[in-house]
């Protein structure tokens, strides 16, 4: 059998199973924020994840996929809704997507798994205080009228794929827009009750169980090997190996950095600080992964680490309240992240891909730098804007904060009239009784 048949049997499967590891991160942040949370809220943190992608495999059939890899224009895909397309035409349709030589459904359920972890980046700053119902309006819409737009300016044909915009599997297209969503949502919904004294000093608000948090992290670590090897979409050549090789070295470089940096300014061995470290590190290694030498790996992962901790710090003190620093993390290392193949990107990678060109540090000059500094520029002002109209909207009609009544007694009870650990949380006297 020729190469190309072999390919053609073997892609699909490593295409799908890349897409099961991606979506199995939603299993990673239901752990994490829910470990990341208080008791009373643990049961509200870890649902709305289920609630998370199934509206946007919805969302994203619907409408996002289309917008996102459609035929269309240099700012919006405008073909391809509800992957309704004739077979011989669907390279056309989505010719942004033709390099692949996999089924357009794997495609889909590949891309909609990347979808569904900017969503649920987004989510983390409504934590602990926002309603339901708003999650399902926002969800929607950022599905189909901000993700898809910025994915595709990147990866559809857009006007920053068309500068030569490197960023392998999303620190911008995913991980800065969920991040800058969270952030907009953090500003608008105001601190949790509690967080802050009178004289705005932060008050620790401990998360309730930081095994969870710490299995949470493993497992979005395990899982991110399908979100950037799995990029690569094929087997041939190799290639997925040396990708997730530099995810590996830069997350393990954020953890250590993160976890000294913490002990030398905090000090102690804050195991908050080391996961941040590791998550910030994935997101920052995720748009350079493929462009990047194994040396420049690590660079990337570490700084990556330490910026994260001090900006979370920063905010902190400033008074806004992200509850699983989703701003810091996501935000401040997709930033980080995507500029640093501006610096790093090596000749023979680049050559490679066929992406861009080369980093400063390669001889390549200020090109790549700009290119990324206007993707990252563009891409955030595009979400915030988007962004703040939606949920401002929403906050002066539906509302997006339950009541401090129901913000106290925990979103368990509020939102689902059950508690998740109900053992723990409920009365005692109460449930002796129920049980005579």
């Amino acid at each position: 059998m020729k190469l190309e048949g072999i390919l053609a049997m073997i892609d699909p499967f490593y295409v799908f199973l890349a897409a099961l590891l991606v979506i199995s991160m939603q299993i990673g942040f239901s752990l994490l924020e829910a470990g990341s949370t208080r008791m009373k809220n643990a049961g509200h943190i870890a649902g709305k994840q289920v609630i998370s992608f199934a509206l946007v495999s919805l969302c994203f059939w619907f409408a996002g996929f289309g917008v996102t890899f459609g035929e269309g224009n240099s700012f919006i895909g405008l073909t391809g809704w509800m992957l309704h397309v004739p077979e011989d035409q669907v390279d056309k349709v989505f010719a942004s997507l033709s390099w692949a030589n996999v089924p357009l459904t794997l495609k889909f359920l590949f891309q909609l798994s990347f979808a569904a972890v900017s969503l649920a980046i987004a989510w983390g700053g409504f934590a602990e205080r926002a309603k339901l119902s708003a999650y399902f309006v926002f969800g929607a819409l950022f599905t189909v009228v901000i993700y898809p737009v910025i994915g595709h300016w990147v990866w559809g044909g857009g006007w920053l794929g068309q500068m030569g915009m490197q960023d392998f599997a999303g620190s911008t297209v995913v991980h800065l827009q969920g991040g800058i969503a969270a952030l907009v949502a953090t500003l608008l919904l105001g601190p949790r009750i509690g967080k802050f004294t009178k004289d705005k000093k932060p008050n620790l608000l401990p998360g309730h169980n930081q095994v969870y948090s710490v299995i949470g992290v493993l497992v979005l670590w395990i899982g991110w090997f399908g979100f950037n090897a799995g990029s690569t979409m094929t087997v041939k050549d190799g290639f997925f190996g040396y990708v997730a090789l530099t995810t590996n070295l830069a997350t393990a470089a954020g953890a250590i950095a993160a976890m000294l940096v913490a002990w030398i300014v905090l000090g102690k061995a804050d195991i908050t600080s080391m996961l941040n470290g590791v998550l910030a590190a994935l997101v920052a290694i995720t748009a350079a992964c493929a462009f990047v030498e194994p040396w420049a790996s690590v660079v990337i992962g570490a700084v990556a680490g330490i910026i994260t901790f001090f900006t979370s710090l920063y905010f902190e003190r400033k008074g806004i309240d992200d509850p699983i620093y989703a701003f810091s993390v996501h935000g401040i290392a997709g930033i980080w992240g995507t500029l640093s193949t501006g610096f790093f990107a090596s000749p023979r990678l680049v050559e490679q891909t066929a992406i861009g060109k080369a980093g400063l540090f390669y001889g390549g000059g200020w090109h790549q730098l700009w290119v990324q500094t206007v993707g990252v520029l563009g891409a955030a002002v595009y979400v915030a804007i988007v962004s703040f109209v939606i949920l401002y909207v929403l906050k002066v009609t539906m509302g997006l904060r339950v009541t401090p009544e129901e913000e106290i007694a925990g979103l368990d009870m509020s939102e689902h009239g059950a508690y998740g650990y109900p053992e723990h949380l409920e009365s005692p006297v109460k449930n002796h009784q129920s049980a005579v």
